[in-house]
């Protein structure tokens, strides 16, 4: 046995002595990290038995050495620079502060004399250690030296092979492309973009953000809504990166000066997954951004998707209508489409004509006739829709009503005994009805074709594993216009942060929902055009919850934290 394997077994037994773990999880953790190479504290936190606050609390009273808290300090460019990432990664330390010939070092294992001495030959200071938890400490590592450019991509190009990843590709293809992408082929970046669209795929990513700046390519994966930065490639590989996103995706490599838009299909061993792709030209190269559509994480279930009780019945009861307009409003990424999608789903029926207006088609569904709108050669939403009335259709779907003329074909047609399923981009249900009328449409057509519009915003879920109570100070209740009796009698949970949601504390996404069915006292007030303000509180009388009432009762379920709800929601709603 090793000095430190020996060093982790005494160590484990005296965290079960102090009754932190059982001598099952102790077994488990330990095997957990024999096999990652990490230390049994990193393994006990990211295997969820133990809080990291609670395991330094005691290695700090153990060794005699004062802990820190890592997300309190913030660490001068000078300090970082007396270490480099490679030794501060290899010995797994961060340099906090100077004070003359004395540096302030964080460490997971203040008894490593070696590294101690490693420092004080490379740093020629004198080290003082205080310690802090292996979690946080990587956390932080990355967060200031950033993950190893070079690491990352080797890892990446490790990791995936090409028996794995299969782009699925036009046969049809200019010869001069051809010819362009034999030479990329020939590269390392193939076996990198593979790698880089497997690894998010498989994390969850929604979207990939590949940004060139001056002196540096920097990558970042949105997860749950937030965007993470993931790695920096080496500028040597920027134009690579490039030139091969554009040939996949079958785009004009030549083009560098104007906004370009195409799709990449990708065969992941038995899963087939579309990549949306859009390249924007900024001033140190193309910006590319890759929406990930893949349908296999999708839920056309609505009983799943968190609606109330009251709201989710008025939702079916609308769209079941033979007849009338349904609209779901929200800002973009607020999951509208998706919601969409899976009312379609659930009145797509053989003996139903389904037609959808689409800029851009996102998801295939079978039974459903989906169009792919093209302003640049005259396909708009309103020449879409006037095609379609002459198709024989039960349901229309249009992706957006953008302007009177879309607005007022699919008003028509409402009225005329079609189901019309839209968006539009407003902030809550009764601006939705205001925004039409100022379009220019009639608002004994708006009250007459409406059934029901519903809004909605995506907030994070608490990640499960490191859910812990929390509390907020009554000054910020009060200027997020939390009402203090509520927030009296509601505990309130938030993430600590563990390996499983990356230190986030949120994993997953939840939805805030705001439903307005139409009654005859809403259809009344709209044709006399009364304010949104008192729509909503006519809405509110008959029982409708505002996006803020929604977002507080998942709250009160410790499903979201207060932050997402003062985040994703205000008081007006």
């Amino acid at each position: 046995m090793t000095a430190k394997v020996a060093q982790e077994v005494r160590l484990g037994d005296l965290f079960v002595r102090e009754g932190l773990v059982t001598e099952k999880q102790l077994q488990e953790a330990l095997a957990d990290a024999r096999s990652g190479g990490t230390r049994i504290g990193y393994s006990l936190v990211k295997l969820g038995f133990v809080q990291e606050e609670e395991l330094t609390r005691m290695l700090s009273k153990q060794y005699r050495v004062p802990a820190v808290a890592l997300d309190k300090v913030s660490v001068d460019e000078k300090i970082l620079r007396l270490i480099s990432g490679d030794v501060a990664l290899k010995h797994l330390v961060l340099p906090l502060r100077r004070a003359g010939r004395m540096l302030t070092v964080a460490m997971t294992n203040p008894t490593d004399f070696s590294a101690i001495d490693d420092l004080k030959f490379i740093t020629k200071l004198d080290i003082e250690p205080v310690i802090v938890g292996e979690f946080t400490l990587r956390r932080h590592l990355e967060r200031y030296y950033g993950s190893p450019d070079e690491e990352a991509v080797t890892s990446l190009l490790e990791e995936f092979g090409e028996e794995d990843v299969e782009v699925l590709e036009d046969q049809s293809e200019d010869v001069s492309i051809a010819a362009l992408q034999a030479e990329v082929d020939s590269a390392p970046v193939v076996k990198f973009i593979n790698g880089l669209l497997t690894d998010a795929v498989l994390r969850g990513v929604s979207d990939i953000h590949i940004e060139p700046y001056e002196k540096e390519v920097r990558i970042r994966y949105r997860i749950d809504g937030s965007l993470q930065e993931v790695m920096k490639p080496p500028m040597k590989m920027k134009a690579a990166l490039t030139s091969r996103i554009k040939i996949l995706a079958d785009l004009n490599i030549a083009e560098r000066r104007v906004p370009q838009d195409g799709r990449i299909k990708l065969k992941l061993k038995n899963r087939v997954i579309d990549f949306r792709v859009s390249t924007l030209p900024v001033i140190f190269g193309e910006k590319i951004v890759l929406r990930i559509l893949d349908k296999g994480n999708l839920t056309f279930d609505l009983t799943k998707f968190g609606f109330e009780p009251k709201a989710e019945r008025d939702l079916m009861w609308a769209i079941s209508r033979p007849y009338g307009m349904v609209l779901v409003t929200g800002p973009t990424g607020s999951g509208k489409t998706t919601t969409l999608y899976s009312a379609l789903s659930q009145i797509n029926n053989v003996d139903t004509n389904i037609m959808t207006a689409e800029d851009p088609v996102e998801y295939n569904i079978h039974g459903i006739n989906q169009v792919l709108v093209r302003s640049e050669i005259g396909m708009t939403f309103a020449a879409a829709l006037r095609a379609f009335l002459r198709q024989d259709p039960n349901i229309i779907m249009v992706g957006e009503i953008r302007d009177l003329e879309t607005g007022g074909i699919a008003i028509k047609a409402a009225l005329t005994g079609h189901l019309v399923l839209s968006t539009l981009h407003t902030n809550d249900t009764p601006s939705t009805v205001t925004r039409l009328i100022d379009m220019g449409l009639e608002p004994f057509n708006v009250a007459s074709a409406l059934n029901l519009v519903s809004a909605q915003r995506l907030a994070r879920r608490v990640c499960t594993r490191c859910k812990v109570e929390a509390t907020y100070a009554e000054e910020f209740l009060v200027s997020a216009k939390i009402p203090l009796d509520w927030a009296a009698a509601t505990t309130f949970y938030k993430g600590s942060g563990c390996d499983h949601c990356g230190g986030t504390g949120y994993k997953g996404r939840c939805g805030f929902y705001e439903v307005m069915i139409m009654s005859a006292e809403l259809r009344k007030a709209i044709m006399q055009e009364q304010s949104t303000d008192e729509l909503r509180e006519l809405a509110r009388k008959e029982g409708m919850l505002t996006l803020r009432e929604d977002g507080m009762k998942k709250v009160e379920r410790g499903i979201t934290t207060l932050d997402e709800l003062v985040k994703e929601t205000s008081v007006a709603d």
